[in-house]
């Protein structure tokens, strides 16, 4: 067998590399990306999208054979935490365009999609995401409005084709104000999956009430796209203004570099938007405002600040002594059920705060933070499924020199969102509720999360890890609430 043939996309890298005489860091700088992350690479720790195996192959020269092995590589069981959903196995998007029209009092939403498959298997489901919310700058207010009416699939009406073929489609999340779902290559009379070198144009569409549709629109970049083109339409009388933003893995949020353009179509005005070659994860959001327009109302909400909803829900506030007190550790295994007691305490308060706030990022809570003064902290990943991470006694023994600087937030002091750097790997030394001592290794987002609990187990708070000068800002000039951090 072949070297490339049994290669994996880590050793084809490092091989590509010495071949052309570059060190880690010349192709580093090649590919625009940090040095440390190369390592990563090639020792396998991390995967890389397919954007940066596609940069890699034609910088290195390598005729195809790094790209065939990242293929390889992202097939492979290992490769699952790292994957795009099934659907987007070998899917590079053609066009992409993205419609909402404003009508009497709802939004219609209609998308259309030209796929090739450049992969080696069939493509037989394409995951779809809908995501609403009606007051982007107010979280709990948003929270609060699809808890007492939730966003329900008949009055979405949702319907998909293929070509002129009708797709089924099966539910995969169905939450009060996000759905997902896997449309069909098939139908009760009919199965027309997509095939490598095929290609297949899909539309689907949808309608909201305005009631529980907000003044934006995003669409994010999941899969390799050639063209994106956004288009919104509003009645010319409500007299519209529209700007857009984008944000990517390596930037924050700027303006979009070109404006929609603006033409009169009959009682509506619309506005287009297109770019090409977008970045992977790149995320385009229009937003808009309807100068003379009577937009359909919720009922009032009286809504108290958030540091205020957590306050009520148990959580010890900043200026409290107990946050610049460092927590008392457990003598392990002889205060077991005082562990318990407390962990269970913790449990319990999550499950309060979780009513009040959508934590996209995952989140975590330290005994002290619920009057308690002992060292233990839980962690919650983000996703459905993820099991909470228990944390006692727990110390940095290791951090990477690594760092990243992300928003945080604070139960608190809930107000405002700050930006904090962070390592981005680190050890944790623990101890589990029987004394056996631990080392657990975390990374990113996770790595984070455990930081923050540490910091409060030791009396601080995220505020002095910040960059000298800078102060957090307001919650409602944040706008990543409900998203997970995003790491290449």
């Amino acid at each position: 067998m072949e070297r490339e043939e049994r290669a994996t996309f880590a050793a084809e890298l490092t091989h590509w590399r010495s071949v052309r005489g570059l060190s880690k860091a010349a192709l580093a700088q090649r590919l625009n990306i940090d040095p440390s992350y190369v390592s990563h690479l090639e020792a396998g720790r991390e995967h890389g999208s397919s954007q940066l195996a596609r940069r890699a192959d034609t910088e290195l020269d390598a005729g195809g054979a790094l790209w065939r092995a990242w293929q390889r590589t992202d097939a492979s069981p290992h490769a699952a935490e790292h994957n795009d959903p099934p659907s987007g196995s070998g899917l590079l998007v053609l066009e992409d365009e993205a419609a909402l029209r404003y009508d009497d009092g709802r939004f219609h939403l209609s998308m259309r999609r030209l796929l090739h498959n450049n992969g080696t298997e069939p493509v037989t489901r394409y995951l779809v995401r809908i995501a609403v919310d009606r007051y982007p700058s107010e979280p709990e207010r948003s929270n609060a409005l699809y808890r007492r009416d939730p966003l329900t699939w008949e009055e979405l009406q949702l319907t998909a084709h293929c070509a002129d073929e009708p797709m089924g489609w099966t539910v995969k999340h169905d939450r009060d104000a996000f759905k997902e779902v896997w449309l069909q290559f098939q139908n009760p009379t009919s199965r027309f999956p997509l095939y490598p070198g095929q290609e297949a144009e899909i539309s689907y569409s949808y309608c909201v009430g305005a009631e529980k549709w907000g003044p934006w629109f995003q669409r994010a970049v999941r899969l390799p796209t050639r063209e994106l083109t956004v288009s919104l339409s509003f009645p010319t009388d409500f007299q519209p203004t529209v700007w857009g933003t984008e944000t990517s893995l390596s930037a924050s949020f700027a303006p979009l570099r070109t404006p929609p353009t603006q033409a009169i179509d009959a009682d509506h005005t619309v506005y287009t938007w297109t770019t090409l070659d977008p970045p992977l994860h790149a995320r385009y959001r229009m937003e808009w405002r309807l100068k003379t327009a009577h937009l359909p109302e919720s009922e009032p909400v009286n809504t108290p600040t958030p540091s205020a909803l957590m306050a009520a829900a148990g959580i010890v506030q900043e200026g409290d002594v107990l946050l610049q007190t460092i927590a008392q550790p457990f003598n392990l295994p002889a205060e077991a059920d005082e562990a318990r007691r407390i962990v269970h305490e913790l449990h319990d308060a999550i499950a309060r705060v979780k009513r009040l706030h959508d934590f996209g990022k995952g989140m975590g809570i330290a005994a002290p933070q619920i009057g308690l003064g002992r060292a233990a902290a839980v962690v919650v990943p983000p996703g459905d499924d993820s099991s909470p991470i228990v944390l006692l006694n727990p110390t940095i023994v290791e951090t990477s020199t690594e760092t990243d600087r992300q928003y945080e937030g604070c139960l608190s002091f809930f107000d405002v969102r700050g930006l904090v750097p962070r390592p981005l790997h680190i050890v944790i030394s623990h101890t589990d509720i029987d004394g056996t001592p631990r080392l657990t290794r975390f990374e990113h987002g996770l790595a984070r999360l455990v930081l923050h609990e540490v910091d409060h187990l030791n009396g601080r708070l995220y505020r002095t890890r910040m960059d000298p000068g800078t102060q957090p800002i307001p919650v409602e000039e944040y706008r990543g609430t409900g998203q997970n951090w995003t790491y290449q």
